[in-house]
């Protein structure tokens, strides 16, 4: 399974900047937090600039209000143009979080049945309280039929990242499970330049940055993705693969 790079772009100008640097698929997003909403017409303007190969992302949102609200949203985003459709489910224990992704995947699937919906976990400490990503999350994308599983911070604002909360033997483990009940495993958090080498070591097939795309210090993710940056992740990328070879 190719591994591959999310950007998360805020519009048209950020996806054609990634884009140009190589990246994989594009996350359309509004960065003031972890799965932070944008407009439907903003997705489709995105689609629209890019080539059909390259794929377009999206979000509903950390957290669900209920059942109906959720999958009206999921529905409205691949109808804007999304191909991957993330959703959060923080604050779920793992048989509501089954109920409710259930529930969104199945919509989706029944009028977009060729896109995937990946389920979005969180690795914070109060969060992992409730729900486990590393022993429920590999479980819940396979009883719920998703397409894979992604694993996030919630808290954007505390300074800390994905290697933060999880070592590297926890997000191996994560996925091996992934692997064995053939979905894709999916990381994002903070993510460095530096840490991509070992991470990609893990097998993950996705991983999602924004701050580290960005020019202009000490904006965070609210800097500008420049396509001169996203290449130079890509390179991580290539120099961790020629050294597994």
């Amino acid at each position: 399974m190719k591994q591959r790079l999310l950007i998360s772009v805020r519009g048209r100008n950020e996806a054609v900047e990634a884009c140009k640097g190589g990246a994989h698929i594009a996350d359309v997003e509004f960065p003031a937090s972890a799965l932070g909403t944008p407009y439907p017409l903003n997705i489709m303007t995105v689609r629209k600039a890019l080539p059909r190969k390259m794929l377009v992302s999206t979000n509903i949102g950390e957290r669900q209000l209920n059942r109906s609200t959720a999958c009206q949203a999921a529905l409205g985003v691949a109808s804007s143009g999304a191909d991957i459709i993330k959703a959060g489910l923080a604050n779920l224990k793992y048989k509501d979080a089954c109920y409710l992704g259930g529930n969104i995947v199945r919509t989706v699937k029944h009028w977009f049945p060729r896109k995937q919906v990946i389920p979005a976990i969180f690795a914070d400490t109060k969060l992992r309280k409730i729900f486990d990503p590393i022993k429920g999350g590999p479980k819940l994308a396979k009883e719920i039929k998703a397409d894979g599983i992604l694993i996030d911070t919630f808290d954007k604002e505390c300074g800390k990242g994905l290697l933060n909360y999880l070592t590297l033997e926890d997000i191996k483990r994560f996925v091996s499970h992934c692997h064995k009940n053939k979905i894709e495993a999916w990381l994002a958090g903070s993510i460095t330049k530096e840490q991509l080498p070992n991470l990609w070591q893990t097998g993950v097939d996705v991983i999602c940055i924004r701050g580290a795309a960005c020019e202009q210090k000490g904006k965070g993710r609210f800097g500008n993705v420049k396509a001169n940056i996203v290449r130079e992740l890509l390179i991580v990328v290539k120099e961790d693969k020629n050294d597994r070879r």
